[in-house]
């Protein structure tokens, strides 16, 4: 989180209105076992502070604390492709000038549950944990050249419209690609959980990325990261434009593109 400000060359906390979105899929489930853990240990002595660290909205309280309470602060919770929404969310923010720049935040525990939750489904899926972040600022703040250009609408699973079908119709509502575009997918060398997307994206005629395949599937901090290597790569001058493509397991399908401002 500080890295992304930083990055952004953004004023120091308390010289601006910073907005703050917090973007989660699992939760906060250590706290929770703690917690629970210790109500069936003895229930007489377990801590009732324990308690509000098992909300969804406990993050995104720290965090607004380390921030000095800025004026806007929301929890979005969802699968992965929630993250996207995030960034969507702190542009509107951003547009309407209810804030000066938004911090859009992406993590997930690492956790034993957790990975078992995810084995029952798919075994080849490799579970990880961390967090990624990404400042979206007006176009007249510090800017790193870099712009988010376009969200798609979210492609829902449906009984009219499966996983495949939203996949395909996601890719058609973002830009066809060049040679000199990059795509940051969610594939992660696994042939069954990579179908639908590895379909969708058959044709982009540039380069790719898979972060997942080297860093494993986190969930909400996972397209966090697609979205920070996207911009890294973007920064780095490798690339004029980027797309992301965000593939949830069982809610929706949902793009973004970011594009340098000097290209």
């Amino acid at each position: 989180m500080t890295e992304a400000l930083g990055m952004s060359g953004a004023p120091k906390e308390g010289q601006r209105r910073l907005g703050l979105v917090m973007c989660m899929h699992a939760g906060c489930v250590q706290y929770t076992q703690r917690f629970f853990g210790e109500v069936l240990q003895d229930p007489t002595t377990a801590s009732p502070l324990l308690f509000p660290e098992t909300v969804f909205n406990a993050p995104a309280s720290h965090l607004a604390a380390l921030l000095e309470k800025p004026p806007l602060t929301c929890t979005l919770l969802g699968g992965p492709a929630t993250f996207l929404q995030g960034l969507g969310l702190a542009a509107e923010w951003v547009l309407e000038g209810r804030v000066d720049g938004c911090l859009i935040v992406g993590a997930e525990e690492t956790n034993w549950l957790l990975a078992d939750v995810i084995w029952q489904f798919n075994r080849q899926v490799q579970p990880a944990g961390g967090a990624g972040a990404v400042f979206l600022a007006g176009s007249g703040e510090r800017s790193l050249g870099i712009e988010l250009t376009g969200i798609t609408e979210p492609q829902l699973y449906t009984s009219r419209q499966n996983r495949r079908q939203a996949s395909r119709r996601m890719r058609e509502l973002l830009p066809t690609g060049a040679a000199d575009e990059l795509l940051c997918d969610g594939l992660q060398g696994c042939s069954r959980a990579d179908a639908a997307e590895a379909g969708a994206w058959r044709d982009w005629p540039g380069a790719r990325m898979s972060p997942k395949v080297v860093l494993g599937e986190g969930l909400m901090a996972a397209s966090a990261w697609q979205c920070v290597a996207a911009i890294d790569a973007l920064l780095a001058g490798r690339f004029c434009a980027a797309n992301v493509s965000v593939i949830d397991a069982n809610q929706q399908a949902l793009g973004a593109r970011f594009c340098r401002t000097l290209c």
